[in-house]
């Protein structure tokens, strides 16, 4: 009979064939757009063929090399299937803690490049935050009434990380942009379709981790797809603190396959916990979204 290795072999070869289907058969239009319905094509077959390579993996030892295999045939098709999926899409991106020479600002810029779309703005805080000059630019700001105080740190980030995202009037980010913002790029007013949150600082404690639990939360009821992403070698991850909040998470945004994960993510994929680490819970990849349109088109 045949055994386990033979189907991850025969799956292997079948990933392999595939790609050079594409790559011989797929014709190209003249402007070098593969037109929708051979991507519809293409997307289809990697949702099946991810789906039967899954099944395999949760049976073999060989899941590493199982892994292999797919992102392999992922590198070799991202180009199709990220092109114009958030076509006209506005991003906004948050790093708590500094963003230069930040290597994940990179990824995340080709993922919205790649797909189409937008940074719409970018804001990178302070960390740790200083909680006494939070609380002095408070005490000014009537729109914080019920939010003062330590007790209401995690109710205060909830409400910063709704304006954030929603956009309009932004009475408290405007208040605390000098406690809270090392570097601020972007307008507040226009509502984002979508939030993309990065670590760079380490993990916080007390005050701040309370702090940036609300931003989280926020961020996370917002009404739009809002991804906390890492790079694959972060030795202290923090999707476990995203899964608490409500974010989708992708662990590894250095790669093109976690930069598709992203992608997905922000054109309205499942939500959930997403790339090659213990903590992704949900896979690779989530179910691909058909090809987006632009909102309101």
């Amino acid at each position: 009979m045949f055994d386990l290795r033979y189907h991850v072999a025969s799956l292997a070869a079948v990933f392999l064939a595939l790609i050079i289907g594409i790559l011989v058969g797929v014709g190209i239009s003249d402007s070098g757009v593969v037109d929708s319905a051979k991507t519809k094509f293409l997307q289809d077959e990697v949702a099946s063929l991810q789906r039967r390579l899954d099944n395999k993996s949760t049976q073999s030892a060989d899941k590493a090399r199982d892994r292999v295999v797919a992102q392999s045939f992922i590198n070799e098709t991202y180009p199709a299937l990220a092109q114009n999926r958030l076509k006209g899409r506005h991003v906004a991106v948050v790093f708590v803690g500094s963003d230069e020479g930040a290597s994940s600002a990179v990824d995340i810029n080709s993922a919205l490049t790649d797909a189409g779309a937008g940074q719409l703005r970018l804001r990178a805080l302070k960390m740790p935050v200083d909680i006494p000059q939070l609380e002095r630019a408070l005490a000014k700001q009537p729109a914080a009434a019920g939010l003062r105080g330590r007790s209401n740190l995690e109710g205060l980030g909830r409400a910063l990380g709704e304006e954030l995202a929603q956009g309009g009037d932004t009475p408290l980010w405007n208040s605390l942009t000098e406690a809270l913002v090392e570097h601020n790029v972007g307008g507040a007013k226009p509502p984002a379709d979508g939030v993309v949150v990065v670590r760079t600082a380490p993990p916080q404690h007390g005050a701040t981790t309370r702090l940036l639990l609300g931003l989280y939360e926020g961020l996370g009821s917002a009404g739009v797809p809002a991804v906390g992403v890492e790079q694959t070698h972060e030795t202290s991850s923090a999707t476990d603190i995203y899964r608490e909040a409500g974010l989708s998470s992708v662990d590894d945004i250095d790669t093109r396959v976690g930069r598709l994960a992203l992608i997905l993510l922000l054109q309205g994929a499942s939500p959930g916990q997403y790339g090659v680490k213990d903590s992704a819970d949900d896979g690779a990849l989530p179910p691909m979204p058909p090809t987006a349109t632009p909102p309101g088109g």
